[in-house]
């Protein structure tokens, strides 16, 4: 080959390597977006991964009708993936906040399909270009086969370790749309002598720049006020982290705590769930001294523990620091949480509760479980029987562990399934559920290595809620509430302890809430 033929098969490899780290990201992109706002990681990503990996395919065989001009239709194919991949993001949270129920889900799965097949074309365009350029069939596949593996890795590791935590999903897919962009202009100057209209072609070029320049500057905060219509009151802080989106409203003097969307928390009736979840704990532990929270990154249940002079040490288990910085730093948790995080007794630990378990050589007088719901697999493996059996572990003889374990009333199967799966390590239960109006109804678990009477539970700590009489009134449970499930036909449901190997909680939690 002559020199500007190797010249330009360089340009080639390199596009595909580049183009190909923009697939990745956008193929992870939409399955973190669907993971989001559609809930149920899993699902979304299996979808999403099938969904790109099907349109790769019908791409690659439409790619057999392109035999001629294979640069323009290249640069047109980058044009398209930059225009709707640059947007996906900000669309979908438009579509959220303002299009019919299910809209949502069908605009991610469609624009997954549609990028995915604008990437399966690109590649048998570029091999046949690199071939018509003089390169042997053999390498110039092997070439571009390798560029494209290569940048898969890239994008994947560049999504997660810098685009998602530093940049967020909506200036992301902007941001990944401006590279294809580019990629695009570059090949469209380089081959210019190849091409009719070139001046046409570059101006279109420059004003899908404009579009995707001006979403990169004012995307997210247009995105922002369309998440605001997601939220019953104004956001206040909203940030995207490592693990999770954090997002703080404030309506009044209620401040609310939604991570990924869900609530974790209302100041106004927050008590109510934590006087529940802490109280009982402490006041049947023989010694609650030595105490563990795992989750409670808020601080809160902390602030309720700190109430008994005896504790000595509380480790607080929480996996993502961002939940942390904020509970210390902002006035409202702060003000909520009276600064319990920076207590000299407290040490806060960031860390996944199942590898802390499992490394952790102390043994504590009382465990308070304060997880989010088992809404994807990360969360689940932290409600089966092989975690459960973790915490009975490290739980002293006579301490006591309380578990939140969602609602008996909206997601009964779910709650009696955890307190089966607690049942079955062979530790002593108790059922409790306490009506919390931002939350509903909702369920707790208590349990410990002995026998359990709520009867004789005196509360040693000042409440706003929660009495002595009161507590034996917590386990009653209506019929429409209790263990007594029954399928469609009115037959009994038989409760299967959750477990890593078997992990159909998911499911049952997922058919639970579809319908709230």
């Amino acid at each position: 080959m002559n020199e500007t033929a190797v010249r330009k098969s360089k340009i080639i490899y390199w596009s595909s390597g580049i183009v190909s780290i923009c697939g990745i990201i956008f193929e992870v992109l939409f399955g973190a977006l669907g993971s989001y706002i559609l809930g149920d990681g899993v699902k979304q990503y299996t979808l999403t991964i099938s969904l790109f990996l099907t349109g790769m395919g019908i791409g690659a065989s439409l790619s057999e009708k392109v035999m001629k001009h294979l640069i323009i239709t290249f640069v047109w194919i980058e044009f398209g993936v930059a225009i709707v991949g640059g947007f996906s993001s900000f669309t979908m949270f438009g579509i959220t906040a303002f299009a019919p129920a299910g809209t949502d889900a069908f605009y991610l799965y469609f624009i997954t399909l549609l990028v995915g097949g604008l990437t399966g074309i690109e590649l048998p365009v570029l091999i046949r270009k690199a071939n018509e350029i003089g390169v042997t069939l053999n390498k110039s596949t092997a070439r571009v086969l390798f560029s494209d593996y290569a940048g898969g890795l890239i994008g994947g590791l560049l999504f997660v370790f810098l685009l998602r935590p530093q940049f967020g999903m909506v200036k992301s897919a902007f941001l990944v749309g401006c590279i294809n962009l580019t990629v695009a202009l570059l090949v469209l100057w380089l081959f210019r002598k190849e091409i009719r209209h070139f001046a046409v072609h570059a101006v279109i070029g420059l004003c899908i720049g404009f579009l995707l320049i001006a979403g990169v500057l004012f995307g997210e905060a247009m995105a922002f006020s369309f998440e605001q219509k997601l939220y019953k009151d104004p956001i206040i802080h909203m940030e995207e982290s490592k693990y999770q989106r954090i997002t703080l409203t404030r309506g009044g003097e209620d401040v609310r705590l939604y991570l990924n969307g869900s609530l974790q928390f209302s100041t106004i009736d927050e008590h109510r769930y934590h006087e529940v979840l802490v109280h009982p704990t402490m006041a049947s532990a023989e010694n609650p001294e030595n105490i563990l929270i795992l989750g409670g990154g808020d601080g809160i249940a902390a602030k309720e523990v700190l109430k008994y002079e005896e504790v000595k040490d509380i480790t607080v288990v929480e996996l993502d620091p961002a939940v942390v910085k904020l509970a210390n730093s902002n006035k409202h948790l702060l003000e909520l949480n009276e600064g319990s995080l920076k207590h000299e007794k407290v040490d806060v630990i960031n860390r996944d509760a199942f590898e802390f378990l499992e490394s952790a050589n102390e043994w504590f007088d009382v465990i308070i479980v304060d997880l989010p719901d088992p809404n994807n697999e990360s969360l689940n493996k932290l409600y089966t029987r092989e975690f459960y059996s973790l915490v009975r572990n490290h739980l002293v003889p006579g301490g006591t562990t309380m578990v939140q374990a969602t609602s008996p009333v909206f997601a009964t199967e779910v709650y009696w399934t955890i307190s089966e799966t607690i049942a079955s390590t062979g530790l002593h239960t108790k059922n409790l559920h306490v009506d919390v109006p931002s939350f509903g109804n909702w369920g707790f678990v208590m349990a410990s290595r002995g026998a359990i009477n709520l009867n004789e539970v005196d509360i040693d700590a000042q409440t706003n809620f929660l009495t002595d009489d009161m507590i034996p009134t917590l386990t009653a449970f209506g019929k429409d509430e209790d263990k007594q499930i029954t399928d469609d036909n009115g037959d009994p449901i038989e409760l299967k302890p959750n477990t890593l190997i078997d992990p159909h909680l998911i499911q049952i939690y997922e058919d639970a809430w579809k319908h709230y």
